[in-house]
């Protein structure tokens, strides 16, 4: 009996095989896609044998050797310690190392010194908010809608803080993945999971647009745009319209990826407590209705004309079908009636909350007196109120059925083409997804499928996309310069067999990003220096080969984050709410922007600042932070005026050139060549060599005659905080003026 059934199910494999085959072998793609690597299963390649063995310290540099050997190409000498210390310390955690740091550093002799500084860099907290920066690029964070209102989305931080924690504990990039897509099915009781969800919360959305249907597939586009771009760098949105022009994607494959969603809608009132903090929260909020029954109740009296002339307002603009999916009895509704009916929640209670919070100003005259009154009285019993529960935003589906999803002829979203089941890149696997309904009852276990289908081992792009975002970001260029794309168009891989190991290397030591992170660090073609050789450039003017180190610019938040560190100000508190760093004024359209925040706040890190789709912070817009309205995987990297204006004229730069001229000044004193030498020290990393000594002592003689006459003038110069009594204000001002100078150099904004 059993060997019978064995071999049916045998038979019935080889029946599923065949079919796929058969399909596979019709489908409309030429030899060359068929045969792109990228979609192909990573075979884990040999490492290479080469000539000067001993410049090898971890596999990467035998793949790096073996190329340039074969252009006799010799690689660059290494890196000297202080610059090596300062590229890994911004490397790993966006911040200088400090002197201290840097001598220890420079008194270990051991040949494992530098594997030690990158374990320290690793386990350091920082680490996090260094990573957790790229990623957030790649998953277009922002904490307001974008379009024209840009209204804030107030829970969206938590998903800055869950990548930041993630990160720092290394949790396995695939369940990193499965979170994001797929946690509130997956861990239905756990918040990190919850939150992780906010990955697809991230799209801008027009929330005042009257025509839902609308908005939902543009939001739907919009994710289906991402997932294919951050997790499989396959431009998916090409095929919107069309079958892709270049790539194999076919446009039946578009909205097969988009069906996993079609059923999603937003969710962002995720309650991030125990089941027993919730049950105390509901016992004292009890109490404190009982407490407040009749207040409550003239409340609702009151507000009721008011909420419902608002209700009527926002339903009268919405389009029959949308007022019918309103009105719908909740057990006749379908299922994309719930989800128009979801969608219009926002828009019919706008600027209200559940407990009257924003009704005041709807009311008028006697009404709002007695409003006023009655609120005034409610609020002599918030003693016994409980604190409000912390809530999370993310996404979830509207239950257990997903409403039908069609392909849309040339993408407009009411023109409803074959209807389309889940599933996967045909090029690679085009069965259809198998969904399994989760127990729970209150999803459709569709995003499941697609999370555990992109994190199975042989799936050809997953490893291979994330592991050349590692290679991007320590060495300026990925194995496949363009990261968000491994298409016909990339830009093309220069070392595919590395890029294969390293692949098969990372799911090998279960997706663990330290480890990977660690056998890049470590390697000699990390390590070397960036000197440049003509003759060289002469064979590769490109550096493809990876024969000298790429200088780097900071980012905008790295930059700030620098001169905040080197200055003393830089508040390193972690988590929690986004911080509001000084703006102009006229850049707070919207309102809203915290002035009375203190200075300690406002100085923490620039991975908190608050972000704001339609108006960037000035400093990091200026140095290339990209549009948060879409995927970024690989950030421009220009030079431009307003670069150099900012960093000349930037108030908070002026305030922390000034922090650092003190600092300077506890730590020297009136010396002037102590001064310049601990300057250099902590903006640099190290001691100015003769010249640079020499020239900085005669700029500060001749800023401080400069100060001196604006001083006699009676004109307003800064002064170092805790400046020396013995030190005349002019020779005081003056080092605010070379601490200015420094933050300027191109030292302290490249990393060499």
């Amino acid at each position: 009996m059993g060997s019978a059934k064995h071999f049916k199910a045998i038979l019935a494999l080889l029946a599923l095989a065949c079919s796929v085959w058969a399909l596979s072998d019709n489908l409309p793609f030429t030899a060359e896609q068929r045969n792109h690597w990228a979609y192909k299963k990573v075979v884990k390649p040999t490492v290479p044998v080469v000539k000067q063995r001993a410049w090898v310290k971890t596999p990467v540099d035998a793949f790096i050797l073996a190329k340039l050997e074969a252009q006799g190409i010799t690689p660059s000498p290494a890196a000297d310690k202080i610059t090596l210390l300062r590229r890994v310390s911004f490397d790993l955690t966006g911040l200088p190392p400090t002197p201290a740091e840097i001598d220890a550093f420079l008194a270990d002799k051991s040949p494992k010194a530098f594997a030690r500084v990158v374990d320290r860099l690793l386990s350091s907290p920082h680490y996090g908010e260094k990573w957790a920066r790229h990623w957030l690029d790649l998953a277009r964070y922002a904490e307001s809608d974008g379009f024209k209102a840009d209204d804030t989305r107030p829970h969206v931080w938590r998903y800055r803080d869950y990548v930041i924690k993630a990160f720092n504990n290394d949790k396995p990039y695939d369940r990193f993945i499965k979170e994001q897509i797929a946690g509130d099915e997956l861990w239905p009781t756990d918040p990190d999971a919850l939150v992780a969800t906010g990955f697809n919360r991230h799209f801008p959305d027009e929330y005042n647009a009257r025509d839902l249907l609308q908005r939902r597939q543009e939001i739907l586009n919009d994710i289906t745009d991402t997932v294919g771009v951050v997790f499989l760098a396959t431009t998916y949105g090409c095929a919107r319209c069309h079958d892709h022009k270049f790539d194999p994607v076919l446009q039946k494959d578009y909205y097969k990826l988009q069906a996993f969603f079609a059923p999603l809608r937003a969710k962002d009132d995720y309650v991030l407590v125990s089941a027993a903090a919730q049950a105390d929260y509901q016992t004292k909020l009890a109490n404190w209705q009982e407490q407040t029954k009749e207040l409550r109740a003239q409340l609702t009296q009151l507000e009721a004309p008011a909420r419902k002339a608002l209700y009527d307002d926002g339903f009268e603009k919405y389009p029959e079908e949308i007022q019918r999916a309103i009105t719908t009895a909740p057990e006749k509704r379908d299922t994309m009636q719930w989800l128009m009916y979801h969608k219009a929640q926002w828009q019919l209670h706008y600027g209200v909350d559940e407990d009257g919070n924003g009704i005041g100003q709807k009311l008028k005259g006697e009404a709002k007196k007695q409003w006023e009154a009655l609120r005034q009285q409610l609020a002599t019993f918030d003693r016994s109120k409980p604190a409000a529960l912390p809530f999370g935003s993310g996404i979830t589906d509207v239950g257990p059925q997903s409403p039908k999803h069609f392909l849309l002829k040339g993408g407009a979203y009411a023109a409803y083409g074959e209807e389309v089941q889940p599933g996967f890149l045909t090029i690679i696997d085009p069965a259809p997804a198998t969904i399994v309904t989760p127990a729970s009852g209150h999803s459709t276990g569709r995003r499941t499928a697609l999370a555990n289908w992109l994190t199975q081992p042989d799936n050809p792009l997953t490893a291979r996309v994330m592991v050349n975002r590692l290679w991007h970001y320590h060495f300026g260029r990925g194995i496949v310069g363009t990261p968000n794309d491994f298409g016909t168009m990339r830009d093309r891989e220069t070392h595919l067999e590395l890029l294969d190991w390293l692949a098969a290397t990372f799911v090998e030591q279960g997706w663990s990003l330290k480890k990977m992170h660690r056998l890049l660090l470590l390697s000699n073609a990390y390590q070397q220096a960036t000197t440049f050789n003509a003759e060289t450039a002469k064979r590769d003017p490109d550096n493809k080969l990876l024969w000298h180190f790429r200088r780097q610019r900071l980012s905008g938040e790295d930059i700030r984050d620098a001169m905040l560190a080197v200055s003393g100000k830089l508040n390193l508190q972690m988590g929690g709410p986004s911080i509001f760093p000084d703006i102009p004024k006229e850049m707070d359209v919207r309102g809203g922007w915290n002035r009375k925040e203190s200075d300690e706040q406002k100085n923490r890190r620039s991975i908190y600042a608050f972000v704001r789709r339609n108006s960037r912070y000035p400093m990091f817009q200026a140095f290339d932070m990209p549009d948060t309205h879409e995927s970024c995987g690989r950030r421009a990297v220009t030079t431009t005026a307003p670069q150099a204006l900012n960093l000349l004229n930037d108030k908070a730069i002026l305030s922390a050139a000034q922090a650092f001229a003190g600092r300077v000044l506890q730590i020297a004193g009136a010396d002037r060549n102590r001064q310049i030498v601990t300057a250099y020290r902590l903006a640099l990393g190290r001691k100015p060599d003769a010249d640079e000594l020499t020239l900085a002592a005669d700029f500060l003689q001749k800023q401080t005659a400069l100060l001196q006459a604006r001083l006699a003038a009676k004109q307003p110069v800064a002064i170092p905080t805790g400046c020396p009594a013995d030190l005349a204000p002019a020779q005081a001002a003056a080092l605010i003026d070379l601490c200015h100078v420094l933050f300027n150099t191109n030292e302290f904004v490249y990393v060499n």
